[in-house]
């Protein structure tokens, strides 16, 4: 089975080659069958292969598929080839089968756009691009799928391109991730200019074995990949693009934040964490990143009005919980949380999906009673947003969650400060979280349903629902049983975390310390933001702040966008410009020469053809 590998990601590039050109016409229900069910088929293809590598796994635990050389110049021979291991193995799962029940969602949330084609077309070629990603076993064929899911997120995000806001907000993502993708490109350079190849494993061992630990070109290269992963991940100091990514419909939103892009970044560091360990003080600024974007995420998202915005902030938050774990070499626990996130994440924003297009609103503050009018959307919330604030013992998000806070304190780098950084952000998490299902679940209802759900959109909120619930169950504490299944799968590849700080705070301490922030959170929303309280949003300084996303977007108009269009007004008459505006010129003078023969006069056309005609055969007659 493993030998399909190649046709994980070859099915949903075909589709998407096949919706692109033919797409207008096929019919709505051809386009949902080629759409969702090409997805389908490679997350069945995928199951066949997971059974096989789990039941009869490969020699050194890698599988290795050579497909054909890409190029080969200078002594530079990168592969299209897929490379998979436990890790990639999980990225596989996670892509493939949430990516498919978010385009089950789609068939029908979307079947009354008129892009429904065009719609399927992108969606198909971002998960290929990131099913690319996950397998690359060059960080150039990786490179390649990085661009590809950037590519797909402007399309996607601008993809109701007619409303200005959507465009501004689809050329944000773009440029912003391009700063980080910039940085990336030139760490690949660094590296094969170093270490004479891109082959991931190759690269890995020869790092190793040529730099020592903490030496400035290991520094220097993890540098410039961090930099790459901060832009895609949505970290700290190009966290702006993701708020903004809102513009797009909502399995878009689902498909960026929770299974693929957003977790590239995250990936990228876990593929070449042994560069990391070769680079303890990037190592331990990926911690500190982590840290600081999730509590600034978390502020902002309890000031949003947007429903959709309170998510996207929490993405952020959560993708730095990620970082802190990958930051502190609990390579393991990231992987985990990520897994986890998918799963309550993509519910979230489905299950928003299902009340926006309900209620045609996204303010929260609009909304309110609608728990008996959507029943299926409501408990979604509970479970999804349960799940991502830490629901002890019955959501997946408490132990992906419990194991990073565990692990901030019990390993080498970890200290006080990261878990008590980790349990404020659990706090604000639970508090954000259920401020939300308050406003807009709670007290008196102030819209009316419109529109209720079918058949497609309630088998993807309840298979995810049950993911949201039993998906952390495959790696379990000391104190909930103890079986520690995804991290003993992923040791192979990700190497444990070593716990040397276990008193005076213990893994039992942790879990109920978790327990008791998360308590807190739902308790002050209740008495913050429930049924009782005012709905007018508060209007202070530190609100209006947090709803800005801390004035980072202010920032960088006054540090980049004002000074770039200063210099360009500036330089708009530079010498250097006249010989190709005299190009543009002779072409518009070319144009209006030539237009003044297209009198619209049957008579002189026939008399020009004539007249040509006679030139020529003059021209062939003296030229013998």
């Amino acid at each position: 089975m493993l030998q399909l590998l190649w046709l994980i990601v070859a099915i949903p590039f075909a589709s998407a080659a096949v919706l692109a050109l033919f797409g207008s016409c096929l019919s709505r229900r051809a386009v949902a069958l080629l759409g969702a069910g090409s997805i389908g088929l490679s997350a069945a293809i995928t199951l066949l292969v997971t059974a096989d590598f789990i039941t009869s796994p490969p020699p050194g635990d890698a599988f290795t598929q050579h497909l054909w050389t890409w190029m080969d110049t200078g002594g530079f021979r990168p592969e299209i080839a897929f490379y998979l291991d436990s890790v990639s193995l999980i990225m596989l799962l996670v892509v493939s089968f949430v990516g498919f029940l978010i385009h089950l969602y789609s068939v029908e949330y979307m079947r009354d756009d008129e892009g429904y084609s065009r719609f399927f077309a992108y969606m198909n070629l971002f998960v290929a691009s990131m099913l690319t990603l996950v397998l690359a076993n060059n960080l150039l064929l990786l490179y390649l799928g990085w661009e590809g899911v950037g590519l797909c997120s402007f399309l996607l995000i601008g993809f109701w391109y007619r409303e200005p806001q959507n465009v501004r907000a689809a050329n944000k993502a773009f440029i912003v991730t391009r700063c980080g993708d910039t940085a990336f490109a030139l760490g690949l350079f660094l590296l094969f200019t170093h270490l004479g190849t891109l082959d991931i494993q190759t690269l890995m061992h020869r790092a190793v074995v040529q730099w020592p630990p903490a030496s400035g070109i290991a520094v220097a290269a993890a540098a410039l990949l961090l930099g790459g992963a901060v832009g895609k991940s949505a970290q700290l100091p190009l966290q702006t693009w993701l708020p903004d990514a809102m513009a797009g419909p909502t399995p878009t939103s689902a498909l960026i934040h929770a299974a693929t892009m957003v977790t590239a970044g995250v990936y990228l560091i876990a593929r070449t964490h042994t560069l990391f360990a070769l680079a303890p003080s990037v190592q331990f600024a990926v911690a500190i990143i982590g840290t600081a974007t999730m509590l600034m995420a978390s502020f902002s998202a309890l000031a949003q009005h947007d429903m959709k915005r309170v998510l996207a902030y929490s993405t952020i938050s959560q993708i730095g919980y990620m970082f802190l774990a990958l930051g502190l070499g609990a390579w393991s626990a990231a992987m985990f949380h990520l897994m986890t996130h998918a799963f309550f994440k993509a519910l979230l924003f489905l299950a928003a999906g299902v009340v926006i297009h309900a209620v045609h609103e996204q303010d929260l503050y609009r909304m309110g009673g609608l728990r008996s009018e959507l029943p299926l959307a409501f408990w979604s919330f509970i479970i999804g947003g349960s799940a991502l604030a830490g629901l002890p013992l019955l959501t997946a998000g408490f132990f992906s969650k419990d194991l990073i806070l565990w692990q901030s304190w019990a390993g080498p780098n970890g200290n006080a400060w990261f878990w008590i950084a980790g349990m404020t952000g659990a706090m604000l998490t639970s508090l954000y979280t259920f401020r939300m299902i308050l406003l807009a679940f709670f007290g008196p209802q102030q819209l009316h349903v419109k529109q209720h759900s079918g058949l497609a959109v309630r088998l993807s909120l309840i298979v995810l629902c049950v993911l949201s619930l039993i998906g952390g169950y495959v790696d379990t504490p000391p104190h909930f049983g103890g079986v520690p299944a995804l991290s003993n799968f992923l040791a192979s590849v990700l190497p444990p975390l070593e716990e040397v700080h276990i008193g005076p705070i213990t893994e039992t301490i942790t879990a109920l310390s978790a327990s008791l922030v998360f308590a807190l959170g739902l308790t002050f929303a209740y008495l913050l933001f429930g049924p009782q309280r005012a709905r007018m949003p508060a209007q202070n300084f530190i609100e209006r702040l947090w709803l800005a996303g801390w004035g980072f977007d202010w920032l960088y108009d006054k540090l980049f966008v004002r000074p770039f269009r200063w210099l360009t007004h500036k330089i708009a008459k530079d010498p250097a410009d006249i010989p190709i505006n005299g190009i543009a010129q002779i072409t518009v003078l070319g144009y209006r020469t030539l237009r003044l023969t297209q009198t619209g006069s049957l008579r002189w056309y026939a008399t020009g053809l004539a007249m040509g005609t006679a030139a020529v055969l003059a021209i062939a007659l003296f030229a013998r």
